[in-house]
């Protein structure tokens, strides 16, 4: 990239993308489970590839830039211990004597309600779709998305047959329905989005 034909616009997403791979590689030394960490990060990586491909054709609000680093961040943590080991919510678990660690649910809410907001920004403004649509596509999308990884992240285990992997990268913790839960939290964080937006535009044409 030639930094000469850098707008002012670009720094912002430029400089969330410099310190989230520093912290990316600094946790990729050694993870607790580099088994897992790499089922975790294959389509992390992806999804920032195709971010950084499409920069020039598609730029998102810098709102949307802000909360995918927030997310990616949090993921990359959850990554690198285990969602289900996350110390500081292990921590969590045993003063308030909770049946789980909480800290993969959280990040599932937050994926709803973090991609919730450039979906629709694509939707609305790539898509030129408007009215009730600009909301319900994104939820929609969301709510398919978690659906269809929760099946990928069941067919990993099956392929694998390794129960440590799939006791790392499941993270039931004893919940049969475990998928279930992740695909609600999900859908819950993307319909809390939702609200929020609808009331941020009857603000704004007030």
């Amino acid at each position: 990239m030639d930094i000469t034909k850098l707008k002012k616009k670009d720094f912002l997403p430029l400089i969330l993308l410099g310190l989230f791979s520093v912290f990316w590689l600094v946790l990729a030394v050694n993870p607790v489970n580099r088994t897992v960490w790499l089922a975790e990060n294959f389509l992390s990586v992806l999804f920032i590839a195709v971010l950084v491909l499409t920069y020039r054709k598609f730029r998102f609000s810098d709102t949307s830039y802000v909360l995918l680093f927030f997310f990616m961040v949090l993921h990359t943590v959850g990554s690198y211990y285990t969602y289900s080991k996350m110390p500081l919510f292990e921590l969590f678990k045993e003063l308030f004597d909770l049946s789980r660690n909480h800290y993969d649910r959280l990040v599932h809410f937050l994926f709803g309600a973090v991609f919730y907001f450039p979906l629709r920004e694509f939707v609305s403004r790539k898509l030129n779709i408007n009215h009730i649509w600009s909301y319900l596509i994104p939820f929609l999308i969301i709510v398919s998305f978690k659906a269809i990884y929760e099946i990928i992240e069941y067919l990993a285990v099956v392929v694998t047959n390794d129960n440590r992997f799939g006791s790392g990268f499941l993270g039931m913790q004893g919940d049969q329905w475990d998928a279930q839960n992740d695909i609600l939290a999900g859908t819950l964080g993307a319909g809390t989005s939702w609200v929020v937006s609808k009331i941020s535009r009857r603000n704004k044409q007030k």
